[in-house]
């Protein structure tokens, strides 16, 4: 870890000592009393909770197939756990109980991520598709979106929760206009692998990683305020 206004490493340690695992996804949040921690989903099927300000390990999960990413709910009360495994879970984020299994995917999943409604979630699947859930009904999933080539690598929602964004791994960002109930997209085409994408705090800007060895390159797209970030909706 590492403090961004300090030189150095502030700390270090070892996630697991599986000589096969990995590392697949770091969250970092802030917990309902303030303090800042950190969420590692490992490919030894563990799910780590550090506490940043401490150095030192707060919870561990452990579940049956390797994680790929975890989502925690706003209020920290639920967390999402997708990984190596067709069926996804929601746990209850304190205790790690599973409270129900996420139904609807053919493959395994590598992302999820939550509404800023506290009830509203989504993840995406190497199916190439990316459904959304809502957690007070979840017999089945509310909407399924297609990706055109790949596997839904990245999810991520506006603060505002106005807009949902999905990467495929390569060329293609979808983002969605949550209010249209999914219904209006827009498709961000260009070239190059993507290592991730974010939303700016005030939702004005949309980041796009692009980690290509020969186009390598950070994307930056603009809002309008047309309901879209380019020049029309797809």
């Amino acid at each position: 870890m590492q403090h961004l206004d300090r030189e150095g490493i502030s700390f270090c340690c070892r996630t697991t000592y599986d000589e096969n695992a990995i590392t697949n996804a770091v969250e970092i949040f802030n917990t309902t009393s303030g303090a800042v921690h950190f969420m590692a989903s490992n490919n030894d099927s563990g799910v780590r909770d550090y506490d940043m300000e401490r150095f030192q390990l707060y919870k561990h999960f452990q579940f049956e197939w390797p994680v790929n990413h975890t989502a925690l709910s706003p209020d920290r009360k639920l967390a999402v756990i997708v990984g190596d495994d067709p069926n996804g879970l929601l746990i209850d984020a304190n205790s790690g109980k599973t409270l129900h299994s996420l139904k609807g995917h053919f493959d395994y999943s590598f992302a999820s991520a939550w509404s800023p409604d506290g009830r509203t979630f989504a993840t995406g699947n190497q199916d190439k598709t990316c459904r959304i859930w809502d957690a007070r009904n979840l017999s089945k999933s509310l909407h399924v979106l297609r990706g055109n080539l790949g596997a839904i690598r990245s999810i991520r929602f506006t603060s505002d929760g106005q807009f949902m964004s999905m990467a495929e791994p390569a060329d293609f960002v979808h983002v969605f206009d949550v209010g249209s109930d999914y219904t209006r997209r827009q498709e961000l085409d260009f070239f190059g692998e993507i290592s991730g994408m974010s939303f700016s705090p005030d939702t004005d800007m949309l980041f796009v990683g692009v980690w290509d060895r020969t186009y390598g390159s950070l994307l930056q797209f603009g809002r309008l305020y047309n309901h879209s970030y380019l020049d029309s909706l797809c």
